[in-house]
């Protein structure tokens, strides 16, 4: 790493205490030399809060206690990161994400040596030792980060690399968004021309989804962000929330392209599929109800 980049990592979290705890360990050895760390409480009800006090006051010189309480978004979240944050390039994890304590160093490295303005990197899914079938569930199919960014132009936002400059054009994240965010973003960066890429070699962990109420409460959120894109953004070409695609069952062969080569039996396949079908109708849902209420609301105006 150059000694001139100043690099800040953004990580916005919401009542996730041992999340942000597990993130911010990760973050306070790093081989780095020039960075410091924004984790931003978006007004949490918890005591995610007072752990972020905590490890800022071990850490006054590099971690950066900060809030947003006016917007309840992970976008405004971040949004409020960089705008306290000073670094050239600036790195965003999610809370809960754990990375070694290269990561910071090998990105700035490969988003340089390559002349990137936007890096993804590898996401590792991590289930416990006895995963269960949530777990293997989201082991086996969250987060082809590559696969996003050759055909979709984008990377999620739980381990994402930006320069400060690319900000300066194409404008911040889309702070309505409830999720989608970082594909709005992502895709408003391609478009502006900006050069992106993937570090294959350079991996972040997520833990995996270990319940069903996780895995639902992820697809509604899915659900409610297509909808707000739909609204804001219909450049996009989001289809509409009665449209038929979206409670037509899944195609099987993503299914046996993601597991092939994989010692998985016939009834998990078969598991796996079904709840694939189901959490997809749970976003359509999730969308068809935000829809409505954007419907309710608009009709309230005065």
């Amino acid at each position: 790493m150059r000694d001139d980049t100043g690099v800040s990592v953004v990580i916005p979290v919401y009542n996730d205490p041992e999340g942000i705890r597990t993130t911010l360990h990760s973050l306070v050895s790093q081989s780095a030399r020039s960075y410091d760390v924004f984790p931003v409480d978006n007004d949490s009800t918890d005591g995610t809060g007072n752990v972020i006090t905590e490890i800022a006051d071990e850490h006054p010189e590099l971690v950066h206690a900060c809030e947003e309480t006016d917007i309840q978004s992970s976008y405004a979240a971040r949004n409020t990161g960089i705008e306290h944050a000073s670094g050239d390039v600036l790195l965003f994890l999610d809370a809960d994400v754990w990375v070694p304590e290269t990561w910071i160093e090998d990105m700035v490295a490969v988003l340089e040596s390559n002349d990137y303005d936007y890096l993804g990197c590898n996401v590792e899914v991590v289930a416990g030792d006895q995963p269960n079938f949530w777990e293997c569930y989201e082991h086996s199919l969250s987060f082809p980060v590559e696969t996003y960014l050759e055909n979709k132009h984008f990377a999620p936002t739980c381990a994402l690399a930006v320069r400060r400059e690319v900000f300066e054009e194409v404008g911040l994240f889309d702070e309505r968004l409830e999720s989608g965010g970082d594909k709005e973003f992502g895709q408003r960066v391609h478009r502006a021309g900006f050069e992106q890429g993937y570090a294959e070699d350079v991996t972040a962990s997520h833990p995996a989804r270990e319940s069903w109420d996780a895995l639902r409460s992820k697809a509604l959120r899915i659900g409610r962000g297509r909808a707000q894109k739909r609204r804001y953004h219909p450049e996009h070409g989001d289809t509409h929330p009665l449209h038929p695609i979206n409670v037509l069952p899944p195609s099987p062969f993503r299914l046996r392209r993601r597991f092939s080569g994989q010692d998985v039996s016939l009834p998990s396949l078969v598991g796996f599929y079904l709840l694939e079908y189901v959490l997809k109708l749970t976003q359509s849902y999730g969308m068809l109800r935000e829809t409505l209420a954007q419907r309710q609301s608009k009709r309230e105006e005065p």
